[in-house]
């Protein structure tokens, strides 16, 4: 008799997880595993939380040797699994694809910095473009169900014609951006001769309060804040006539996330589709900040005058000019909107209000 109800409790306790396995699948709620590499940069912050809005398992690649708490990752860590990678050591990159046997991978791994790449281009090419090809083969041998990102530029089209699509010429200017070809071409051959999920999402620039201090947006935010509060006596930039397409970061890793929810992989321009110059980001900058300048001057010779007193706010200094300088980036993502549903939604001036919000509460 004791046997007989064991029998029946184990057939019931069988059955009713049975039901509910298939519950779960049939939902939709089953997690699934998402890995990031670079997880510490800005992209990696927002990716990350986005993914786990989404009830995702978020794993995340990081150096051994990086310290970069800028994004405050720490935040979250309890819903955090880290693992320790380089993009430049395959080993360790079989070693991760392995452990963790994600459902999605995010590659955002990369030395991102296109005015330090002309100063390090092998050490920029080896990560950005053969880290990737170490990566694919990683996923192709351990984890070839799984869907891959890769985090292309607009940097890829240099000065080719503006608007650029997904149509448009690579014509690369910097070790970053033949770096970023060089991953963009191995995703292509990895989804065609090797059939992997894998595809290139080919992102104009998006920037956030989480951006680096490095970066040239961040730079002009917190420069007019120093300014502003007697920190700092003047802002040196470089070239002031590049045109950007300027969206937020929080817009454009859900456009990530979608790529890799499509039957077909395919490649995908993200971009706002509005272009501006760096001069104007710095004037709605001041301006938001109750500073408005004018220019004076040419060349390396203009300089950002105060309405106000007459003082130089804005100098332009020839060790910000990149060797060889792209002009105008102006994306056109009309295919993105078509497929994918997407489309920027933060515009400059918000992202502009946000970035100003959270650096004036840096130093309150």
């Amino acid at each position: 008799m004791i046997l007989y109800f064991a029998v029946v409790h184990w057939c019931v306790n069988t059955l009713e997880y049975k039901l509910r396995f298939l519950s779960v699948a049939f939902s939709g709620e089953w997690m699934k595993k998402a890995l990031i590499t670079g997880i510490t940069g800005q992209d990696g912050f927002y990716l990350t939380k986005l993914l786990l809005d989404k009830g995702y398992s978020v794993h995340g690649m990081r150096q051994a040797l990086a310290h970069d708490d800028r994004v405050h990752l720490q935040d979250m860590l309890g819903d955090i699994s880290f693992h320790y990678g380089d993009m430049s050591d395959e080993a360790s990159l079989q070693r991760v694809i392995a452990d963790v046997q994600p459902d999605e991978i995010y590659n955002l791994a990369a030395q991102s910095h296109v005015g330090i790449s002309f100063s390090m281009p092998e050490y920029t090419k080896n990560v950005n473009g053969h880290g990737v090809e170490k990566l694919l083969r990683a996923v192709y041998e351990r984890a070839p169900k799984c869907r891959f990102y890769q985090a292309g530029t607009s940097e890829l089209f240099g000065n080719a014609p503006a608007p650029q699509n997904e149509n448009s010429p690579f014509t690369p200017e910097s070790p970053y951006a033949e770096g970023k070809l060089i991953a963009h071409n191995a995703v292509l051959n990895y989804r065609k001769a090797k059939g992997l999920y894998a595809v290139n999402g080919i992102l104009f620039n998006h920037e956030s309060p989480k951006r680096g201090d490095d970066f040239v947006t961040q730079k002009i935010v917190k420069g007019a804040i120093a300014l502003k509060q007697g920190r700092q006596t003047c802002l040196t930039l470089g070239n002031l006539d590049a045109q950007r397409d300027w969206g937020h970061a929080a817009d454009y890793v859900e456009g990530m996330w979608l790529m890799l929810q499509q039957d077909t992989p395919r490649d995908y321009v993200l971009a706002s589709g509005v272009s501006c110059s760096v001069r104007l980001f710095v004037e709605d900058v001041f301006a938001v900040l109750g500073m408005p300048i004018k220019w004076q001057g040419n060349g390396q010779e203009e300089q950002g005058i105060f309405l106000e007193n007459g003082a130089v706010a804005v100098n332009i200094s020839s060790a910000f000019y990149r060797p060889s300088e792209v002009h105008v980036l102006q994306g056109d993502a009309s295919l993105a909107k078509r497929d994918l549903g997407w489309s920027a939604q933060i515009s400059r001036q918000n992202l502009i209000n946000e970035m100003i919000a959270a650096a004036l509460g840096e130093h309150q």
